[in-house]
């Protein structure tokens, strides 16, 4: 089989490090190039190749993209974050190989928490209720104010008392209910089917998912409310739906990331392989795995990349200087 060669965007996060990881295990062919905002971090060890590139929202983001697709070869970009998702979908044509991301309009929708909550109203898909702060007259029993378009469970303030403080352009106040929390990762075909899901249990520790358990008591719910996302939006690929399951076990969504999500080094070892997925469709043109989940538990460890003999970060750019994790 030919070798072929994919961008991982984002890989100083564990989303991006994860998808480089999952690459190398599904045993294809496939050269890995990195790139990030910042020059290292520790995922430069696991790249055959990385570029420092500007944040998605500058207006140079996509022609570096573009660049780097050239000089490289690259066949596939798969994103990691979600503006990078977002910019490009919207300059999709002009980045000169396949992108691993939703169509524009879903991206979009997605990229922004009250437009989601906007979305499902209009499509009837369950959603926690959610007004704009200026609109908010203490009609939730329990609330929380987050930046509409944050990530990482950065910026919530819970049952705040002052709402003066928060502008509609950048927060919004969401119902809060309590119970487990999961978080649902499903993929869907290019021919817009669900192909698959599987819903974990989590404890989360600085926004990530630091321990987790497969659960398949809400499969059912969980199933019909992905049916209705995927027909009301042009989702395509890996998508992450993050709920509440009440003691009533009633599913409440409160986000969704329209991307390959944090726990997908986790997951493959479940039976849910959305990145191989993601490359047999996009790469190579062909049918995705059938998903076979089973039990399981996990929790996430710190480990060191160990740099023998070197005195500086300044070229450590990629796996070709020696290193070992320790």
């Amino acid at each position: 089989m030919e070798t072929k060669t994919v961008l991982v965007t984002g890989i100083g996060g564990n989303v991006g490090q994860g998808i480089v990881r999952n690459i190398r295990a599904t045993g294809f062919p496939i050269r890995v190039v990195g790139c990030n905002i910042t020059p290292f971090s520790a995922g430069n060890y696991l790249v055959d190749a990385f570029h420092t590139v500007p944040y998605a929202f500058d207006a140079d983001y996509t022609a570096q993209i573009a660049a780097i697709v050239a000089k490289e070869g690259i066949d596939l970009v798969i994103p990691s974050t979600d503006y990078e998702v977002y910019y490009l979908a919207l300059h999709r044509a002009g980045i000169g190989c396949p992108v691993a991301a939703s169509e524009v309009e879903a991206a979009g929708i997605y990229l922004d928490k009250f437009k989601t909550f906007q979305h499902h109203q209009r499509h009837g898909i369950a959603f926690a209720d959610a007004v704009l702060p200026s609109q908010y007259q203490g009609q939730y029993a329990e609330c929380i104010a987050k930046p509409k378009a944050g990530r990482g469970s950065r910026g919530l303030h819970f049952n705040p008392t002052d709402f003066t403080r928060f502008s509609d352009d950048e927060y919004m106040v969401q119902e809060l209910h309590r119970g487990e929390e999961i978080t649902t990762a499903f993929y869907v075909t290019c021919e817009r089917k669900l192909h698959g899901f599987i819903t974990l249990g989590r404890t989360l520790e600085n926004g990530t998912t630091n321990s987790c358990k497969v659960v398949t008591d809400y499969d059912e719910s969980v199933r019909q409310i992905l049916e209705q996302m995927i027909a009301a939006s042009p989702i395509v690929g890996a998508a992450n739906l993050q709920s509440i399951a009440t003691k009533e076990g009633r599913i409440v969504p409160f986000e969704v990331n329209c991307r390959i999500s944090g726990t997908n080094s986790i997951r493959s070892n479940f039976g849910f392989a959305d990145v191989k997925y993601t490359v047999q469709e996009f790469l190579y043109g062909q049918a995705p795995d059938v998903p076979h989940i089973r039990p399981g538990v996990a929790v996430r460890i710190l480990l060191d990349v160990i740099y023998p003999d070197q005195t500086s970060f300044d070229q450590l750019s990629d796996n070709s200087t020696p290193h070992f994790i320790f």
